[in-house]
C-alpha cells in the first residue's frame, strides 16, 4: 500500500511539474501549447502515443473550456485518475495566472511604450507560427484519404467564408465522419480510421527546444 501511494504521489508530482513548465507557452491559446505537450507527453515521458494525442486534441477542442486545460485534464486523468487531472490542471494554470497578474501590473505603466508594443507584435507572430505548426502536425495524422481531406477543406472554407459558429462545424464533422464510416462498412468498402503505418514509424519531431 505504501509503495502504491508513493508511486501515485510521484506521478502526481511529475504531472504537475510537466504542465507547470508547459503553462507559460500558452500565449495565443491552447492550440499554441500542443507542440510543447507533444514534446513532453509523447516524446520525452512516453505517456501517450501520437495517434492518442490527435484524439486528445479533438476531445479537448470539442469539450467546454480552454483547449490547453482540457488537454492537461485528459492526460492527468489517464495517468492518475481524478487526482492526476487536478494536478495537471493546477500545474498548467498556475504559471499563466501568475504571469498574467505580473504583466497586467507592468502594462499599466508601460502600455504606451513603443518597445513594449513592438515586443507584443513579435509575440503575435510567434504565436501564429506555433498554431500553424500544431495544425500541420495534426493534419499529418488526421488527413489521410479523400474523405478526411474533403471534410477538412469544406470545414475550412465554411469557417473562413461562412457566418457559422465553429460548434456547428465540429458537430457536423462528427456526424459526417460517423455516417461516412458506417456507409462504407455497409456497402463493403475497406474502412481506415487512422493513417497507414502510424504505429510503425513515428515522424521526426520538428519542434525547437524551449527553456522555461
Amino acid at each position: 500500500m505504501k509503495w502504491f501511494q508513493k508511486k501515485q504521489l510521484t506521478m502526481l508530482a511529475q504531472l504537475f511539474w510537466v504542465f507547470f513548465r508547459i503553462g507559460p507557452s500558452t500565449f495565443g491559446g491552447g492550440y499554441a501549447m500542443m507542440p510543447s505537450i507533444e514534446r513532453e507527453v509523447v516524446d520525452k515521458k512516453q505517456w501517450m502515443e501520437e495517434k492518442d494525442l490527435v484524439d486528445m486534441v479533438s476531445l479537448a477542442g470539442t469539450a467546454p473550456g480552454g483547449v490547453g486545460v482540457n488537454a492537461a485534464a485528459f492526460v492527468g486523468f489517464r495517468k492518475a485518475g481524478v487526482s492526476g487531472a487536478i494536478a495537471a490542471v493546477v500545474g498548467v494554470t498556475l504559471p499563466t495566472f501568475l504571469i498574467v497578474i505580473i504583466l497586467s501590473l507592468f502594462y499599466l505603466f508601460f502600455q504606451d511604450n513603443p518597445k513594449v508594443e513592438a515586443a507584443l507584435k513579435g509575440v503575435h507572430s510567434a504565436v501564429t507560427a506555433l498554431i500553424l505548426l500544431a495544425a500541420y502536425r495534426m493534419a499529418q495524422t488526421s488527413v489521410f484519404d479523400a474523405t478526411t481531406t474533403s471534410i477538412s477543406i469544406i470545414a475550412l472554407l465554411v469557417l473562413l467564408f461562412g457566418n457559422i459558429s465553429p460548434l456547428y462545424v465540429i458537430v457536423t464533422g462528427l456526424l459526417a465522419g460517423i455516417i461516412l464510416v458506417k456507409g462504407k462498412e455497409w456497402i463493403g468498402l475497406k474502412v481506415r480510421t487512422e493513417k497507414a503505418g502510424m504505429n510503425k514509424q513515428k515522424p521526426e519531431l520538428l519542434y525547437l527546444e524551449y527553456y522555461i
